[in-house]
């Protein structure tokens, strides 16, 4: 092997290149270490080590919640009975009323009865009879509950819209800062879609299961004009808007004949959109109760659907709270079942319902019969500390010339009414019929609990009489012990 010598002059030029790469990196070094070109090194003092990181303080004991609204006096005056026989006397005997009239005003704390009127004469209650279902449902094992709608899988390729009672449905995406419309069948679309796209499906059936209540969908007692003008809708386990056709709520106006079947085509067209083919119209099924769970969506919680339907006195709701109580009871969702059911209820809490007759849960349909006295007696109830459960009815009633049926909007408790603002009431209103059920705080702090019922009201002079009854509860709120 042969080694070849490098020529001196190469090794002369190659010492020289190296010497002059170190004194430039020498040269670089120096400059880095004053700063004058980015490296590591640096002549500078060092930083200061950083304080610790402060630790979060402990959790300290916030000051005591103070009510904003102080609660009323337990000492507070009550009214002479005297005095208030007199205003209830003077209410009985007005002709303007017709002949068949019942006033009781009670003492809320005691139940005492502090003037009254025929206070036991069966009486038709209209809407005032829907704070007995109201009371009903918030005092049963539902009171804590939601109404889900599912949407289950059946023989691979059925998509099942199975009801629990949400006529409130809305078809497109739900709000939850509603109550009508909490809980939307778009979003129970895009929750079926997205799980059966995943298994390759691309064509479903849509089917209902309608089958959670039974027997007549409307009361039969329930005047044909009534239904005609849509005061109350049939009954199902699912619809949209309360059954309303109309995208904005209302207590009346046109509703769908099939509320059921109306929700489940909305249904089907949103799976669509979802882009999911649907075969054929819906059909009705009965979902096993292993069914695969593709989605489900929830109404808002029970009280506040009381809470809608105390305000606006729908009675297609109230229907529902009625069933909804019988099946809970073990009996069946029917009209009759939910009848039963409320009834039994009010006896539990100490009602005496001795003679009262329900032909419905709302007090639409002909033939339903309560006393004075046993509404103001469930009053009672409804305001008990002890029923704690039940109070989220009792302050949801309309607030006198400002929320609901009792808003000024709707001539009610207008001008210097003493009432506007501190009685909160249950309305009643058919042909002939004007009730008035609720509780009032006096000028002195005092809470009293009242119903007035009227039904042989001349036909002319209906109107008139919800002024009659607010002038009286106006007397109420502005009766003071000292004159």
């Amino acid at each position: 092997m042969t080694i070849e010598r490098m020529p001196m002059e190469w090794g002369l030029r190659s010492g020289a290149a190296v010497a002059a790469v170190v004194a430039l990196f020498g040269g670089y070094l120096v400059a880095d270490a004053y700063d004058v070109v980015p490296g590591m090194l640096t002549m500078a003092e060092p930083w200061p080590e950083p304080s610790p990181f402060p630790s979060a303080p402990g959790a300290v004991e916030g000051p005591a919640p103070a009510a904003l609204l102080e609660s009323l006096p337990e000492d507070a005056p009550v009214p002479d009975s005297v005095e208030m026989q007199r205003l209830v006397t003077g209410l009985a005997k007005d002709k303007r009323l017709g002949s068949r009239v019942g006033v009781v005003v009670a003492d809320g704390l005691s139940g005492d009865v502090l003037g009254s009127s025929s206070p036991d004469k069966l009486m038709t209650p209209a809407s005032t009879q829907k704070l007995f279902t109201g009371v009903a449902a918030l005092s049963s094992g539902i009171a804590s509950s939601t109404l889900d709608t599912k949407a289950v899988l059946v023989d691979d390729d059925t998509v099942v819209l199975v009801g629990a009672g949400d006529m409130m449905l809305s078809a497109g995406k739900g709000d939850p800062d509603v109550v009508n419309g909490r809980a939307g069948l778009a979003d129970l679309a895009q929750q079926v879609a997205a799980k059966v796209k995943v298994d390759g499906t691309t064509e479903v059936r849509v089917a209902l299961d309608d089958t959670l209540f039974t027997g007549d969908d409307i009361a039969p007692t329930v005047a044909s004009p009534d239904i005609a003008a849509g005061y109350v809708a049939p009954v199902s386990s699912v619809g949209i808007n309360v059954g309303l056709l109309s995208d904005g709520y209302g207590d009346n106006g046109p509703r769908a004949s099939d509320p059921g079947k109306y929700a489940a085509e909305a249904f089907s067209a949103a799976l669509e959109k979802e882009g999911l083919k649907t075969a054929g119209a819906v059909i009705d099924a009965t979902a096993p109760d292993d069914a695969r769970v593709l989605g489900q969506v929830s109404s808002a919680p029970l009280a506040e659907v009381v809470g809608f339907a105390m305000q606006y006195s729908d009675n297609t709701i109230t229907e529902v709270l009625g069933r909804l109580v019988a099946v809970d009871a073990g009996l069946p969702g029917s009209n009759d079942g939910a009848t039963q059911a409320v009834i039994a209820r009010a006896k539990e809490l100490g009602v005496d319902m001795t003679g009262a007759r329900l032909r419905d849960c709302s007090g639409l349909a002909d033939g339903s019969y309560l006393s004075p006295q046993q509404l103001v007696d469930l009053l009672g109830v409804m305001v008990d500390p002890a029923n704690p459960t039940l109070r989220s009815e009792a302050v949801g009633m309309p607030i006198a010339g400002l929320t609901g049926t009792l808003d000024s909007s709707h001539g009610r408790f207008t001008g210097t009414n003493s009432a506007r603002g501190v009685a909160r009431a249950k309305t009643g209103s058919l042909p002939k019929v004007r009730a008035l059920s609720g509780t009032v705080v006096t000028a002195d702090d005092r809470l009293l609990v009242f119903t007035v019922l009227a039904d042989s009201i001349p036909a002319n002079k209906t109107v008139g009489a919800t002024w009659i009854y607010d002038s009286f509860v106006g007397d109420l709120a502005a009766y003071s012990v000292q004159g």
